[in-house]
């Protein structure tokens, strides 16, 4: 049960600690990640000679509140304003509430001065003030049988907030709705909370506290795992949802593919070959050793906060018959407008050169979400489609007397005629999602509309004497439902998958202890993914073949945006699994638990041979070892 409020503790069997076979707990540590935009925060802000009009131009995931902060800022009221935004390079969660304080700066100059103001923040800046993803700090304790069969999950959940709230509890929320990862556990008391800190303030970022908690959940299987002297692999079998499971938070699952993806990844990928194979290689090579992981994942599509599951597309329709769209999300480089555009000429039966889509702005969208959350295809082409269908059964007489005259039926003819016969040639659509309302506390109503799921098999070679490693292979397979765009979707995949794989290894945040500054404030310092660090061979798949017969979605796509970065993990399951096999080698027993990220430092301190053990500085009493803390 997830505990938000008073009474969480009734809902829980305590008796399941002294029934179950074994009860193990365990520390999981996970760091930050600096989202790294190509284009770093940027906005002008231009004052108008009347009335107090402002026109703002941002690079932000969230026009909307930028256009609420801004009249916040100038004195006048919300319609006084206009955000504007025609691109941005890149998001990821960083210009979903960030963006606006330096919209908000620089619209007090704007108003002082009476002059347009721009501001561009270089590299070192944007790190110094934008916030990152947040660190989490889990200590869990779980209930197992010796069959493997998990019984009940107990933890407490940290989140590093930084210096204010922001969109943190919404953060911790999410996380603690992902703890389970894919598994079955009976009994579930789960507490998060917000530590307050004296760093920038942590922010949203792609995935929004789920990889923290799939990170969890994978990190206490891999423990157990070990801890029963069974393969992870198997564990993870065992306790698998099936179709029709209840999670914790009492949301049953549909369309559920997970256990037939694993199987599919396993079988395409001879994941029990190049088992086989690894184990004979790390009998043979003492410095270099390979390992092998299989991570699931299911991830819920809606924001947690229900008012913001709704969008609005406003749709025009020309004399020439072409198409104008406006709809609330911003393109980020992550293909939105092109979906949006397939979309509408789709529904309104005209070429998709005919279909453009000139900006995001506040003046033809009201009220808009943010995009993010994976959503904002499910709720702008909805928006869009409600927009489309209204224009439809307005033109529907007119399509009617061309098929009577046997001519052929073009956009440009049935406005021509609509015009003449004064029909209305816009449309304002709108969308809500169905069926959610999730309530904390009581654990009543339903969470997500629905679980983008999917399973990474990946294969590593580490180099035990410095710490480096190689991605020898993933083999990626994603549920998305009916794709509305393979190509995007492929590109989103593999684009995570990189990123998660960068959140779990390479990237490591470094803070001043005193001041609370950062000092990894630019790629010199800060390790983002390479071209190196890309797979060697990597294999991405769709699943195919399939009825979704629950999936109410547009075209019946799943969103696909954040769901894939938690499949980087394989690779630091991986690592971890090549780690076991060199700890062995040198006589260490232990259960090894390794924190994210998985940095060469890290790596090659848990390898624990022989140099690594002359240079430890075993510690007084009262007093920690930096070799066992790091």
């Amino acid at each position: 049960y997830i505990n938000k409020g008073e009474g969480a503790e009734e809902h829980f069997d305590d008796a399941i600690w002294d029934k179950a076979d074994h009860v193990f707990s365990g520390i999981a540590r996970m760091g930050g990640q600096e989202h790294f935009y190509l284009e770093t925060n940027a906005c002008v802000v231009v004052p108008k000679p009347e009335d107090g009009e402002i026109e703002v131009f941002s690079s932000t995931q969230n026009p909307s509140e930028t256009q609420s902060y801004v009249a916040q800022v100038a004195g006048v009221a919300t319609n006084k304003v206009v955000c504007r935004v025609k691109r941005l390079g890149g998001g990821f969660g960083g210009k979903e509430t960030h963006s606006i304080q330096l919209a908000g700066i620089c619209t007090a100059a704007a108003v002082k001065t009476k002059r347009p103001v721009r501001c561009m923040l270089n590299r070192d800046e944007d790190i110094l003030t934008s916030g990152q993803r947040h660190p989490f700090l889990a200590r869990w304790k779980v209930a197992v049988n010796k069959d493997g069969k998990l019984q009940a999950l107990d933890a407490d959940v940290f989140a590093n907030g930084g210096w204010s709230q922001d969109l943190s509890g919404a953060v911790v929320d999410r996380a603690l709705s992902h703890i389970d990862g894919c598994y079955r556990i009976p009994n579930v008391h789960v507490r998060g909370r917000v530590a307050k800190t004296n760093t920038v303030s942590n922010t949203a970022f792609r995935g929004f506290g789920g990889p923290q908690g799939l990170f969890i959940a994978e990190t206490y299987m891999s423990e157990i795992a070990d801890r029963l002297d069974i393969p992870v692999e198997e564990l993870r079998q065992i306790n698998m949802y099936e179709p029709g499971d209840i999670t914790h938070f009492n949301q049953e699952l549909t369309d559920w593919y997970v256990p037939l993806m694993y199987k599919q990844v396993q079988e395409e990928s001879e994941y029990a070959r190049r088992r086989a194979e690894i184990t004979e290689f790390n009998k043979t090579h003492k410095w270099n050793k390979r390992g092998l992981a299989i991570v699931p994942t299911k991830f819920g599509i809606s924001f947690t906060a229900i008012f913001l599951n709704q969008a609005g597309a406003l749709v025009h329709i020309y004399h020439d018959g072409s198409v104008l769209v406006a709809h609330g999300g911003t393109e980020m480089g992550q293909g939105l407008h092109t979906k949006m555009t397939m979309i509408a000429a789709e529904a309104l039966g005209v070429p998709q050169g005919d279909v453009f889509i000139s900006e995001t702005a506040t003046n033809t969208v009201a009220n808009t979400s943010s995009t993010a959350a994976s959503a904002s295809s499910d709720l702008n082409g909805y928006a869009i489609w409600n927009a489309c269908a209204q224009l439809n059964e307005r033109l529907e007489p007119y399509r009617e007397k061309l098929r009577q005259k046997g001519e052929d039926i073009t956009m440009a003819k049935l406005a021509h005629s609509a015009y003449f016969d004064r029909v209305n040639l816009s449309a304002n659509g709108f969308y809500k999602t169905p069926d959610i309302g999730y309530v904390w506390g009581p654990n009543t109503g339903q969470m997500f509309f629905y679980f983008t799921q999917g399973v990474t098999a990946a294969e590593v070679e580490i180099d035990t004497l410095t710490g480096d490693w190689t991605c020898r292979r993933a083999d990626i397979k994603m549920d998305v439902g009916r794709s509305i765009n393979p190509a995007i979707d492929y590109g989103q995949i593999e684009g995570a998958f990189v990123q998660g794989q960068g959140l779990f290894t390479t990237e490591e945040s470094l803070w001043q202890r005193g001041s609370g500054t950062i000092f990894t404030r630019g790629p010199g310092a800060y390790k983002i993914p390479g071209f190196r660090d890309i797979p060697q061979q990597f294999n991405v798949s769709l699943l195919k073949d399939v009825e979704w017969a629950n999936l109410r979605t547009i075209a019946r796509s799943r969103g696909v945006g954040e769901p894939p970065l938690f499949m980087g993990s394989a690779v630091f399951f991986a690592i971890r699994d090549a780690l076991k096999a060199a700890r062995a080698q040198f006589g260490e027993a232990g259960v090894l638990s390794l924190q994210s990220p998985a940095t060469v430092e890290r790596i090659r301190l848990s390898c624990a041979d022989w140099i690594v053990r002359r240079a430890e500085v075993r510690p007084a009493e009262g007093e920690k070892s930096f070799f066992l803390t790091i």
